[in-house]
């Protein structure tokens, strides 16, 4: 390479960088299609989905909030319970997690009677980023700015209409990526 001219040296670094970029379009198709799937966005039906639970405390609001996303067009998974007999909450939030974390639900809703339970219980699944949300501005921080993907609500908190506006904050309000994707990014690196 001593021995090269100035002009020599600059005819090779510009064939390398031509041969980079008509290699580029080819490498870049190659990434996106081996993208993990888990960073692509929903297809329509996924984001039709929605899965919902509830215990004994929150059945009733459950029963409210089903016929509303249904009324709304969405596919509901029901993850119990069934009646206002009691029941554990941790069962019902991780059964609704793992619809979500296992791509079977779009989004998730699940209902105690403060919220704050079922919230630290979905949390525990890996994939989930559970919010606990009691006004519009909560919902719609928990999505825009955190990616949340489970909301929870306090029945024994709030009422049905109020639950409705919130649920309809929830699923409509997309995330604002830039600088809180990264910020959600290292919330989920603590998984690992």
């Amino acid at each position: 390479m001593e021995n090269l001219s100035e002009a020599d040296l600059k005819k090779i670094v510009d064939e390398v960088v031509s041969s980079l970029i008509r290699e580029m379009p080819s490498q870049l198709e190659s990434l996106v299609n081996s993208a993990p799937a888990a960073a692509t966005k929903p297809s329509p039906a996924e984001r039709n989905t929605v899965a919902i639970g509830a215990d004994h405390g929150g059945y009733p609001l459950k029963e409210t909030l089903k016929v509303f996303l249904e009324e709304k067009g969405f596919q509901v998974i029901d993850c119990g319970t069934g009646s206002t007999e009691s029941v554990d909450y941790p069962d019902f939030a991780r059964a609704v997690a793992q619809q979500v974390a296992e791509g079977k639900a779009w989004r998730g809703i699940m209902i105690d009677g403060a919220g704050i339970g079922s919230c630290m219980a979905a949390n525990k699944v890996p994939g989930i980023r559970a919010a606990m949300c009691y006004d519009h501005a909560t919902a719609s921080n928990s999505r825009e700015h955190n990616n949340a993907n489970l909301l929870t609500l306090g029945a024994g908190l709030i009422g049905a209409n109020l639950a409705k506006q919130i649920t309809t904050t929830f699923l409509e309000t997309e995330f604002g990526g830039g600088r809180h994707a990264r910020r959600v990014d290292k919330i989920m690196a603590i998984e690992s």
